[in-house]
C-alpha cells in the first residue's frame, strides 16, 4: 500500500517526456565558441557581399528578359485560319514531316480570335489582337487574365503580345492553403517554420541573387547565403539550444564536404553550367559571371533544405536515447542513433534522386525518343550536370548522418551536470537520487508510521513504486 500524496521533488528533476534537459553552463560555452566565430564571419561576409540591388541593363526583349504587363482576354471570334495566314503548308506539298502536318491541320482548321486588354502600364486600356491556332497548347477563354510581352520599337500593332497565362489567384490560395495546414498542424512551431522560410527567401533574393549578378563569387556567395539561411531557420524553428547548435555544426560540416566535392567534380568533368537559354541568356547579359560556379552554388543552395532535415533528426534522436537511457555511454549512443540514420539515408537520398529526375523528366523523354544510349545520354552535359548535382548532393547528406550523430552523442555524454546553474545533482544525468545506483530496482517498501515520511524517500507520482533507501 501506498502514501496516495507525492513528496516534493526537492532537486526540481521531473520524469516527463517534454524538451532535453538543458546542457551544462560548461558545454553551453563550448559550443558557443564554436559557433560564435561562425556566427561572426556570416555577418561579416553579408555586410562586406551585401549588393546594392540588381545593376541595370539594356533589355534584350527575349525571354525572361522582356517588358510585361498583365492583360484580360476580353472577346474571343472563332474565325478560318486561312483567312489569316495562320500557317503555310511547305511548298513542296510535303506533308510527311511533322511540321507539314502541323500547318496543314493549322489552314484547314478553326482558329481563335483573342481581343486582350492590357490592364497595367502606360498602355491601361489598349487593346489588341492574339490569333490562336487550334493545335496551340495554350488556349483561352474570355475574362481570363493573361500576361502580356511589350516590345517598344516593333511597329504599333505588333507591341503587345500574349506570352503566358496570370496564374495569381490559383498559385495564391495553394499558398495559403499550405500555410493553414502547417499552422494547423504545428501550431506555434509550424508558425516559425513559415517565418524561417520567409526570411529564406528574403535571403535568396535580397542578397544571394544580386551579389551574384553584380560580379561577386557565386560560391563564396552561396556559402554566406546558405549559411545565413541555416543559422536562422534552425535557431527560428527549433529554439537556441545545445541540440539545434549540434544539428548546425553537422550541416556546416556536410555542407563544406559538398561544396569540395562539387568543385573537385565540375571543374574534372568540364561542367561550363551553360546548357540551356536561359543560362545562355544570363551568360550574355553578364559575362563575367563564373557559369560553373553558378552551378556549384544551385548545388549546395539545393542540398541545404535536406541536410537541416537529417541533422535535425539525428541530433533530436541522440538526446532522446541519451534521455531514455542516461547510461548510455558516447559508443552505444552512436551505435543506436547510426541505425535510426540508415533507414533515413534510404529514404532521404531516393527523396532526392527522384526530385531531381522529375525535374529532368521531359529532357530524359527526348532522349529516349531518340533511342539513345545510357552512355550517351550520361555523358551529354545536360544530363551529367544533374547527374553530379544528384550523387554530390547525396554523398553530403549520407556523410551528414554519422557526422551528425557522432557530434550529438560526443556532446551529450561530455555533459558536466553539476555545473548547470549550480543547482543540479547526480539525479539530473543519471534519473536517480543521490547515492543511489543506477538501474537500481523499484521496491515497495514497508508501510511507514503516519506523518513519517517512508525514509526520506520520494514516491513516483503515486505509482507506488519506490527505490531503496
Amino acid at each position: 500500500m501506498t502514501s496516495p500524496q507525492q513528496t516534493p521533488d526537492t532537486h526540481g528533476h521531473s520524469h516527463s517526456h517534454g524538451p532535453a534537459a538543458p546542457v551544462s553552463k560548461y558545454l553551453r560555452k563550448v559550443i558557443a565558441a564554436v559557433l560564435i566565430p561562425f556566427a561572426t564571419a556570416v555577418l561579416v561576409g553579408l555586410v562586406v557581399l551585401w549588393p546594392g540591388g540588381a545593376p541595370a541593363h539594356e533589355r534584350t526583349g527575349v525571354g525572361f528578359d522582356r517588358q510585361t504587363q498583365q492583360g484580360q482576354v476580353v472577346k474571343i471570334e472563332q474565325i478560318d485560319c486561312k483567312d489569316v495566314n495562320a500557317a503555310q503548308v511547305p511548298p513542296t506539298g510535303d506533308t510527311t514531316t511533322p511540321q507539314g502536318r502541323e500547318a496543314q491541320r493549322a489552314q484547314t482548321g478553326d482558329c481563335e480570335k483573342a481581343t486582350v486588354e492590357v490592364t497595367t502600364g502606360k498602355d491601361k486600356g489598349r487593346r489588341f489582337v492574339e490569333i490562336v491556332q487550334p493545335d496551340a497548347p495554350r488556349q483561352f477563354h474570355v475574362k481570363q487574365g493573361v500576361v502580356v510581352a511589350y516590345a517598344p520599337d516593333a511597329p504599333r500593332d505588333l507591341q503587345y503580345s500574349v506570352t503566358d497565362v496570370d496564374r495569381t489567384t490559383p498559385m495564391a490560395l495553394l499558398a495559403g492553403i499550405f500555410a493553414l495546414a502547417v499552422i494547423v498542424v504545428g501550431r506555434l512551431r509550424g508558425l516559425m517554420a513559415l517565418i524561417a522560410l520567409v526570411i529564406s527567401f528574403a535571403v535568396l533574393t535580397l542578397f544571394i541573387l544580386p551579389a551574384i549578378l553584380q560580379g561577386s563569387n557565386p560560391l563564396i556567395v552561396a556559402v554566406v547565403g546558405s549559411s545565413a539561411i541555416m543559422l536562422l531557420a534552425l535557431y527560428l524553428c527549433h529554439g537556441l539550444t545545445a541540440r539545434t547548435s549540434v544539428a548546425v555544426l553537422g550541416t556546416l560540416i556536410s555542407l563544406l564536404l559538398i561544396g569540395l566535392l562539387g568543385s573537385l567534380f565540375i571543374g574534372w568533368a568540364s561542367l561550363t553550367g551553360n546548357t540551356d537559354d536561359n543560362t545562355g541568356l544570363i551568360h550574355g547579359l553578364y559575362p563575367e559571371i563564373d557559369m560553373s560556379g553558378l552551378l556549384l552554388a544551385g548545388v549546395i543552395i539545393g542540398s541545404l533544405g535536406v541536410l537541416d532535415d537529417v541533422t535535425v533528426t539525428q541530433t533530436s534522436a541522440v538526446w532522446e536515447l541519451r534521455q531514455a537511457d542516461p547510461d548510455m555511454g558516447p559508443r552505444a549512443l552512436y551505435r543506436a542513433g547510426i541505425r535510426i540514420g540508415r533507414d533515413h539515408i534510404a529514404s532521404v537520398v531516393n527523396t532526392l534522386v527522384l526530385a531531381y529526375a522529375g525535374a529532368a523528366l521531359p529532357l530524359l523523354l527526348l532522349f529516349s525518343i531518340a533511342e539513345s544510349s545510357v552512355g550517351t545520354v550520361a555523358n551529354s552535359e545536360l544530363v551529367a550536370q544533374e547527374i553530379v548535382r544528384t550523387l554530390v548532393g547525396s554523398i553530403g547528406l549520407v556523410a551528414s548522418v554519422p557526422v551528425t550523430t557522432a557530434l550529438a552523442a560526443l556532446v551529450v555524454s561530455a555533459d558536466r551536470p553539476g555545473t548547470s546553474g549550480g543547482s543540479a545533482t547526480p539525479e539530473t544525468a543519471t534519473g536517480a537520487p543521490s547515492g543511489t545506483p543506477s538501474g537500481a530496482p523499484f521496491e515497495t517498501p514497508p508501510k511507514a508510521p503516519a506523518g513519517r515520511p517512508f525514509g526520506g524517500l520520494r514516491t513516483r507520482g503515486g505509482g507506488g513504486r519506490r527505490r531503496k533507501a
